[in-house]
């Protein structure tokens, strides 16, 4: 599929603000370019930029029903009741339980955690889960990353004499649940500066408010960022403003001394010897905490990440491991099998969205195969299976589209839905889906914009070999933790020679392992292209390429360089 090249433009505004920060931080034009792209106007904005501090966090009591909140686990604290911490089962879910939990276990012992089963109980607040905390006494439950539009169960639960308090992230109805707090930096009514916090995150924020009016050290719970880190990462929130600070602590804690539980799991993934970064986690940390929830129970993911016994937690490691294994067979199957659906449509090639459906498929792995299918197929993707008599689902989007809004038109039809722009998840009545599928279609045809259609990569700076000097890649380096609307720059070098020392690498010679020059200096670049191998012989022939890349440090040997991590290659320019 012929990807599109989008070079970003600066307007008069962001270029007249990238000239001033050029003067005043003494930095290249480049970089403050970059800064001006990411919002940043002026030297105050671009010193806490480059310097994240935990004293740039928001009051906590800004949140609408924080106070509240605080209050009733003050009450249930001081009257000894018995508090249960719930969550969803994936790694949002399970990190912010572990993370209430394991604080807030310092102060009771008349606490425990409970999360739903992905197939018996399903997504969100449970009647199980309602019935299971009044059955056994607890008298407060604090739920995470899930309960925002859980009305007839709170009003159930209230009816059992259970006070929830809820911390969600996701798109709230007009009407929230009546439960003693809602957090949600996305209510209508939230003046919360920061809305993009993960469901750990508001998690986070509950503890924060109660360490402050509790007078309790909030190091305590900075001690407790690296399972912070691990959900902003793994659910793909925006790495800007709060969470950027977040993230930037997390990472140092989870560098230096994690928790026993994430110790475990990255000895697992051979991460022992590596400074960690927000990609390691979504690709390697990320799955095996999710693999529980999806292969087998999510509370098994909690015990890890709680454990205190060394033993313990290599074993549930070990166990968790293998559910990712079991996890990747499933998830390659069942992506073959709905390609394979696919590929048999005759329209395939006319419809703007995809929709499969099978009753058989493992409900644990069709988030990712809706990931896969909308990276093969480059279209919003749908993929669902038959759970509880219902078909249930998961929807990925393409940059720019909102497919939460997409299905949100077709909510008469549905049972149930929730998520966000790029990601949700719904369920339906059977005799529902094909009338879903055509009016989600009519949709996403209508309001889907050409440029959507296409895999893009957004061009940050076209720059020469010469501007990569030592003091741009130390601050390049100070642009991290990378991530959504704070991705890792993506650069373009026209007109790039093979220095006649390129060649292909791998098992079946499938990588291109490059050595460049261009004209701006005798700078020779090392860049590895992965899976280009198609490009060697135009390269050996000393034609010229277009590349776009983003800038990694490659240590070999104690040697450290800088290496292009290359994007995409053009034999024709593009303009």
């Amino acid at each position: 599929m012929n990807t599109h090249w989008n070079f970003l433009k600066l307007t008069d505004e962001q270029q007249e603000i990238s000239d001033s920060l050029a003067e005043e931080l003494g930095i290249s034009p480049i970089l403050t370019q970059l800064l001006a792209q990411r919002g940043i106007t002026s030297f105050d904005e671009a010193k806490k930029f480059f310097r994240p501090d935990l004293s740039h966090l928001h009051d906590p009591f800004l949140m609408p029903d924080m106070d509240k909140a605080v209050e009733r686990l003050n009450l249930a604290l001081g009257r000894k009741e018995k508090i249960l911490v719930y969550g969803d089962y994936d790694v949002d879910g399970t990190t912010a339980v572990s993370l209430v939990y394991k604080f807030l276990l310092q102060f009771t012992s008349s606490i425990d955690y409970y999360l739903p089963d992905r197939y018996t109980e399903g997504y969100g607040i449970s009647y199980t889960g309602i019935d299971y905390a009044a059955a056994h006494g607890f008298s407060l439950v604090i739920a995470l990353d899930c309960g925002i539009k859980a009305v007839e169960k709170i009003e159930y639960a209230k009816e059992l004499g259970v006070d929830f308090i809820i911390c969600d992230h996701h798109m709230p109805d007009a009407k929230l649940p009546d439960a003693v707090a809602v957090l949600d930096a996305k209510r209508i009514d939230s003046q919360y500066p920061y809305e993009h916090l993960s469901g750990c995150g508001v998690g986070f924020k509950l503890m924060q408010a109660f360490a402050i009016n509790n007078d309790i050290d909030l190091a305590l719970l900075y001690q407790l960022l690296d399972l912070l880190v691990v959900s902003i990462a793994s659910d793909i929130v925006p790495i800007t403003g709060e969470n950027r600070v977040l993230a930037y602590y997390g990472l140092k804690k989870l560098n230096s001394s994690p928790s026993l539980g994430l110790k475990s799991i990255i000895d697992i993934c051979g991460l022992n010897d590596k400074d960690i970064s927000i990609s390691d986690i979504v690709f390697k940390i990320g799955p095996r905490i999710n693999a529980s929830g999806r292969i087998q129970k999510a509370r098994e993911a909690v015990d890890l990440l709680v454990a205190r016994d060394e033993i313990f937690a290599r074993e549930k490691s070990d166990c968790i491991n293998q559910y990712n294994q079991t996890r990747k067979d499933l998830d390659k199957t069942i992506t073959d099998e709905a390609a394979a659906i696919l590929d048999k449509l005759e329209e395939l090639s006319l419809k703007k969205s995809i929709v499969v459906y099978n009753s058989e498929w493992h409900k644990g792995v069709i988030g990712i195969v809706a990931s896969r299918l909308t990276e093969l197929y480059y279209r919003p993707s749908i993929v669902l299976t038959k759970s509880n008599g219902l078909a249930t689902g998961s929807a990925r989007s393409v940059p720019g589209f909102d497919i939460y809004k997409a299905i949100e038109t077709c909510r008469d039809l549905l049972e149930n839905f929730g998520g966000h722009t790029y990601a949700a998840g719904l369920s339906l009545k059977e005799e529902n889906v094909e009338p879903f599928t055509r009016r989600f279609e009519a949709y996403v045809a209508e309001n889907i914009l050409p440029e959507q259609q296409h895999p893009l990569i957004d061009i940050d700076a076209t720059i020469e070999f010469k501007d990569i000097t030592p003091k741009f890649f130390r601050v390049l380096k100070q642009f991290s933790p990378f991530g959504p609307e704070n991705m890792k720059p993506v650069f373009c070098t026209k007109r790039v020679f093979d220095y006649g020392t390129s060649r292909l690498v791998g098992k079946e010679q499938e990588h291109l392992k490059m050595e460049l020059v261009d004209s701006s200096s005798e700078n020779v670049m090392n860049g590895i292209a992965f899976r280009m191998w198609e490009f060697n012989d135009y390269l050996k022939a000393l034609n010229p390429l277009d590349i776009c890349y983003t800038l990694e440090e490659n240590t070999f040997n104690g040697n450290t360089t800088v290496q292009l991590m290359i994007k995409d290659i053009k034999t024709e320019p593009e303009h």
